[in-house]
């Protein structure tokens, strides 16, 4: 290797031959003691050159193996290898605590072609570090994180951390082999949506470790009957009031609850009591922090390089240019990373509609239309169905979740029928109207029933997940508790059969923490949950209700089997406005439920209404069950249709209705 005179920069040879002597170099320390130092120059480039066109032309799935910092030995010698994407750069130096952060010790080379830079440091072990980096158009110098780093420290520090060794030993085979067979969308999927900073924290208030998460929120939601838990992103991040959704450290957990086997060990308890773990991913956009992905080496990088398309107009972010190879090679192979590295089980995408469309809270003369002239984002169209194709290769079983609130077609079509390739969708048009629909007094509910009665006619144009979400229990819009009308009483009873009608209703359902504690307070992630609420006897028996409903959701197929499947679904009745209740059926291959719900706090005595066909009807569920807080009116005893025809049906079927309240009756036919 030369150096080039008068210049910080190293080029690679591009046939380096016979391997130069390490140079060793014996140093003195301030101790006195005598310490053998190898010369870091004197090591050939250790990258490989196919792997580095893979990440050029965006084939790559597991870049952080060519990027970032990692443990490498060469010729018995060990160390730490540096390698980083600048190639707007006139120079990019190693620096961290091992140097006094100085620029001038440690410059890397430069693989021209690709503009990846590398260094390979003997004898360096753990560390702080971050790349200084001069840019080669204005010559301004600037300090990053490194995109790649497996660890960061914690803030508001923002230097990358050498990794350590992965010390800890996995012990869910038989999980991850059960996974691989998938079938989920025929399965029971109910997911608690988790924010891991404000669920609950130590006594002294500070967070609690993913260890001791582990133990207590896994333990939580067994008991309640969940089988998934979704985590609200966990990726390094500067801000706790972005949540997590404005990512610095795409490769590292955030250290805010310890180290990456801290989080290993986390999924790795979970899944060995029989829960599955999802995680928030945010490849919409990126903070603009001087630290971060940004201007990384002095101009556009992994943001569009137009302003216009670049800048976020919702969270004043940067976009992610995903016509550039190299992005998508860093985004997909995150992706991968998580679900591999980590074994979770699925990631839900943050923020779809907002990648898919150009002018996405754009007014007119703020977006630039795509080269067809429309507002599709074609580029991020095809990013989309690359990362899907990728993880269905790469990571079998797990699943990708849209949060994605337009009508664009095909959410979860498979990408060889032109689809973006997901395998669930937010139902956002569901959550709307549900949660309006709630929100009316019972006596104006009559005038709406359509909020009800629309949502089956596109129930399965996708495969839907439906979502009450962290973001229906935050800035200024209540908790789901206080959206209910009427008094203390009638609140509880609304909020259970909003439950109910969620677990009924086809698709997945996901609910955020604090929803089974009928909390009061809107959420607030710099508090944890009020768990004193949850002690009373009425929140209490709300969570009690959510574990029934999990419960009846494990033992009866036809609340999930069919879940994305038309035969799944059909209506008995949705006609009776005066009275405010609809009632349907849930099938699955052997089983039939049918569903009838109240939404006034009128008693329905002998309320008739379509059975599917003769025979014996048992309630098996009734959200007005004394122990659910409610006022114990059921259903007791075999129930007959009888040949009374109604709504264009044969038979029929008398029951009492309780107030506020939902009942599930188990069909068994002559």
């Amino acid at each position: 290797m030369a150096r080039i005179p008068g210049s910080d920069l190293f080029e690679c040879m591009a046939s380096p031959g016979k391997i130069p002597p390490h140079y060793r170099i014996i140093r003195e320390t301030d101790s006195g003691a005598q310490v053998e130092v190898f010369d870091a120059y004197s090591f050939w480039p250790q990258l490989n050159s196919e792997e580095m066109d893979a990440f050029h032309f965006g084939h790559h799935r597991y870049a952080q193996n060519l990027l970032g910092a990692r443990h490498h030995t060469v010729d018995n010698i060990e160390g730490t290898l540096f390698s980083v994407w600048a190639p707007n750069a006139a120079r990019v130096s190693v620096i961290g605590d091992f140097n006094d952060w100085d620029g001038r010790c440690h410059p890397m080379r430069k693989h021209a072609k690709p503009g990846i830079w590398e260094l390979f440091i003997p004898g360096l072990g753990e560390g702080r570090y971050k790349y200084e980096i001069r840019n080669l158009v204005t010559g301004e110098l600037f300090v990053k994180t490194d995109p790649f780093a497996r660890a960061c420290e914690f803030r508001p520090g923002t230097a990358s951390l050498v990794p350590g060794p992965v010390w800890h030993q996995w012990r869910d085979n038989d999980w991850l082999e059960r996974r691989k067979g998938g079938g989920w969308h025929a399965r029971p999927m109910s997911i608690y949506e988790v924010h891991l900073g404000s669920w609950r924290r130590n006594e002294d208030g500070s967070f609690m470790g993913y260890r001791r998460l582990a133990e207590e929120l896994c333990g939580y939601v067994k008991n309640l009957g969940f089988t998934h838990v979704e985590l609200m992103p966990v990726m390094e991040h500067p801000l706790d009031e972005s949540w997590g959704y404005q990512t610095t450290g795409y490769f590292a957990p955030t250290s805010r609850f310890g180290s990456a086997d801290d989080f290993r060990a986390f999924v790795d308890h979970f899944h060995l009591n029989g829960i599955g773990v999802l995680l928030d991913w945010v490849p919409a956009h990126f903070p603009r922090d001087a630290h971060g992905l940004a201007s990384f080496d002095g101009q556009a990088l992994f943001e569009y390089h137009e302003p216009i398309k670049a800048g976020h107009p919702d969270w004043g972010t940067l976009v992610f240019n995903y016509e550039r190879q190299e992005v998508r090679s860093f985004l997909i192979s995150n992706a991968i990373y998580w679900m591999r590295e980590f074994h979770l089980d699925g990631l839900r995408v943050d923020a779809v509609a907002s990648m898919l469309y150009l002018n996405f809270s754009r007014e007119e003369g703020e977006w630039l239309p795509n080269r067809d002239g429309g507002n599709n984002n074609i580029e991020a169209v095809d990013f989309m169905r690359l990362l899907n194709e990728a993880v269905g290769q790469e990571c079998p079983g797990c699943v990708m979740i849209a949060e994605e609130s337009s009508s664009w077609p095909g959410v979860t079509r498979a990408t060889s029928e032109g689809g973006l390739g997901f395998g669930l969708k937010w139902n956002m048009g569901w959550m709307h109207d549900t949660l309006d629909y709630f929100s009316k007094e019972s006596i104006h509910r009559k005038y709406h029933q359509e909020m009800l009665t629309f949502g089956p006619v596109y129930a399965f144009h996708e495969k839907f997940l439906l979502p009450l979400s962290h973001d229906e229990v935050v800035h200024l819009k209540k908790s789901l508790f206080g959206k209910m009308p009427g008094d203390d009483w009638q609140k509880f009873a609304n909020l259970r059969l909003l439950f109910t009608y969620q677990w009924t209703y086809p698709g997945k359902q996901l609910l955020f923490m604090g929803g089974e504690l009928a909390q009061q307070e809107e959420w607030n992630s710099g508090a944890t949950l009020s768990w004193e609420r949850g002690k009373e006897p009425m929140p209490a028996a709300v969570a009690v209700m959510l574990a029934g409903l999990n419960r009846l959701q494990q033992n009866h197929a036809a609340l999930s089997e069919w879940d994305c499947d038309p035969r799944g679904f059909e209506w008995l009745s949705g006609e009776d406005r005066e009275q405010s209740v609809i009632s349907f059926m849930r099938r699955s291959e052997h089983e039939s439920l049918v569903i009838v719900l109240n939404f006034t706090p009128v008693v329905r005595e002998h309320y008739r209404i379509p059975a599917p066909g003769a025979g014996t009807y048992r309630e098996i569920f009734n959200s007005d069950t004394g122990r659910f807080g409610g006022s114990g009116l059921e259903n007791r005893g075999d129930l007959n249709a009888e040949s009374v025809p109604l709504s264009g049906r044969q038979h029929s079927l008398c029951l009492t209705l309780p107030p506020l309240a939902g009942v599930i009756l188990h069909y068994q036919s002559c």
